[in-house]
């Protein structure tokens, strides 16, 4: 029929219902309420659909952050591995120079107190010989030579001293096993960690150390100094010429609070919501990653702490780690960051 036609060229041109002439006021209530029903469900359709779009998108960022803090404690711990080797290796020869030092330094001793016997003897010497060994001893300066020698001999073993103690840091620092729990004295960790973030602050500021009488607590030293390099360093970073960096410790009955402060640049209250987010950074292109705070916070996590910032534009930085003494009994199960 006509009206058949009618129906189905409306269809094809994007109607969704229809009504016949005359209208009744029934069925047009009824019509309506159908369609407001199907529009009402469409929205919220539409709505879960924009939620569950909002959670996956979340969801993706959050599994992309945690990948790329797994590929950076991987290439960190290839890292350690690198630094552990080449620590092995240069322990080996500065143990041989070491010991051949103490023995070059012994046969000096022989040689000076041989030199002191000529010496002695110089007076029965016949006055041309006297003569030439005098102007011989004033040519080489022998008594500025004998006083040097020594020394220089002693600024040598304390170089290759501080060589040793180094590498010994860098091996603590980078210890590939070093996802065992275990009581670790955090003073011995920050002094080891100076001496490996020693070359980025020296030029840019004095250390000041404030420590308690004990700072002993249950952890995995290797990664609490790791959370540590990453303040210090930022620390540096932070001073635009010269300033302080000043390190405190203090402890309750069972707990540890470590508080890291610079002199620097300061953030902004916007910077500091950001600053633990991962990839957020305030640093060039190139510079930093924008993930070693955020690192930081999740090793502080881990262990059952607490990191907090204070800062002002212009008036510096202050981080606070708080460390339980003693881990839960659970605490102590994963070591994975």
């Amino acid at each position: 029929s006509e009206d058949d036609a009618d129906i189905a060229r409306a269809f094809e041109m994007g109607a969704v219902d229809y009504l016949r002439k005359p209208v009744r006021k029934f069925e047009l209530i009824a019509r309506l309420t159908t369609q407001l029903e199907l529009r009402r469900r469409q929205l919220h359709l539409e709505q879960m659909v924009n939620e569950r779009t909002q959670e996956l998108l979340v969801a993706n960022l959050e599994l992309q952050a945690t990948q790329e803090q797994l590929l950076q404690a991987d290439k960190m711990a290839a890292i350690g591995q690198l630094a552990a080797g080449v620590a092995h290796e240069i322990n080996n020869p500065v143990g041989f120079v070491t010991s051949n030092i103490g023995t070059l330094s012994q046969y000096l001793d022989d040689l000076l107190r041989i030199i002191d016997g000529y010496e002695t003897a110089e007076c029965a010497l016949p006055d041309e010989q006297k003569k030439n060994l005098q102007v011989l001893k004033k040519k080489v300066d022998l008594a500025y030579l004998k006083s040097d020698v020594s020394e220089l001999l002693e600024e040598t073993t304390d170089g290759l001293s501080r060589i040793k103690n180094i590498v010994q840091d860098m091996k603590e620092l980078s210890h590939v096993s070093g996802n065992a729990w275990e009581l670790a004295d955090i003073h011995d960790g920050i002094e080891s960690t100076l001496n490996i973030v020693h070359n980025e602050i020296k030029y840019k500021a004095s250390v000041v150390k404030v420590f308690c009488e004990s700072a002993r607590v249950m952890c995995i030293p290797s990664q609490i100094n790791q959370v540590i390099m990453n303040i210090l360093v930022n620390a540096a970073h932070a001073i635009e010429s010269t300033g302080v960096i000043t390190i405190k410790t203090a402890q309750d009955d069972d707990r540890l609070n470590i508080s890291i402060s610079d002199t620097g640049c300061g953030m902004t209250p916007d910077v500091i919501k950001k600053i633990f987010d991962p990839f957020f950074t305030t640093k060039p292109v190139g510079k930093g990653t924008g993930l070693g705070l955020s690192m930081s916070y999740s090793i502080v996590k881990k262990h059952h702490g607490n990191i907090e910032v204070e800062s002002q534009p212009g008036k510096g930085t202050t981080f606070v780690i708080t460390l339980p003494r003693e881990q839960p009994a659970t605490g102590t199960n994963n070591a994975g960051i």
